[in-house]
């Protein structure tokens, strides 16, 4: 298994070349990209991290002291905008209350013990506190999302409805514990399932085809 897992990361990487992902400025960029990227898409989160910059509000004491209804106002572009200004005031009181406002503070612990903390903020999802664990802070905790299940499900490794945390193992099981590595290989999965295995499949010109299990 830890050898098919390697060989689809060497293709993969191969086909689309190193991704240079997550595109943020600071750890505190991502962790708000990481929340307002739930049920939209990129672009629309770039255009309210940019309205947010231009405020000058990308920062936890600003973000703290906002009112949620200018937050939500500002991040409109993402969607969802009244519930992810919640999502965002929760997680910045949390980081307040139990860290002093530091991510440095935050991810200088034990990140397993952090990540069970990070879970119970509300708002923060498994696939959501990885993101944050992974491209803020640096840690080997391998990120999930829909085109992963779709891709490794595809390929025969993990059943269609496989549950998130099944689908994490096989990836933190058999890969060495180095958040680069974790880094690349998720955003080449992303690439992978934008450009071919989407919901209706692009077979054609995809260099994992024949690994993919009999339809």
């Amino acid at each position: 298994m830890e050898q098919r897992i390697r060989r689809i990361f060497d293709l993969l990487l191969h086909h689309y070349g190193p991704r240079h992902w997550w595109p943020a400025e600071t750890p505190f960029e991502v962790c708000v990209g990481a929340i307002l990227t739930q049920n939209t898409n990129w672009g629309n989160v770039e255009k309210a991290i940019a309205n947010l910059k231009r405020e000058r509000l990308l920062a936890p004491e600003a973000l703290r002291e906002l009112p949620v209804e200018r937050l939500a106002g500002v991040i409109r572009p993402a969607g969802f905008f009244n519930v992810k200004s919640d999502r965002l005031k929760e997680f910045v009181a949390w980081l307040f209350d139990r860290h002093g406002g530091s991510l440095e503070r935050m991810f200088s612990g034990d990140w397993q013990e952090l990540r069970e903390e990070l879970l119970t903020v509300r708002g923060i999802g498994r696939e959501t506190c990885d993101s944050i664990l992974l491209y803020a802070g640096g840690k080997p905790s391998f990120v999930v999302d829909a085109y992963t299940r779709r891709l490794f499900a595809a390929l025969g490794l993990i059943p269609a409805n496989a549950g998130y945390e099944e689908v994490r193992a096989l990836f933190m099981q058999n890969l060495p514990a180095d958040p680069a590595l974790f880094n690349e290989y998720h955003a080449l999965i992303v690439q992978h399932g934008k450009e071919h295995c989407r919901k209706k499949p692009r077979c054609a010109g995809c260099g994992l085809h024949l690994l993919c299990r009999p339809a």
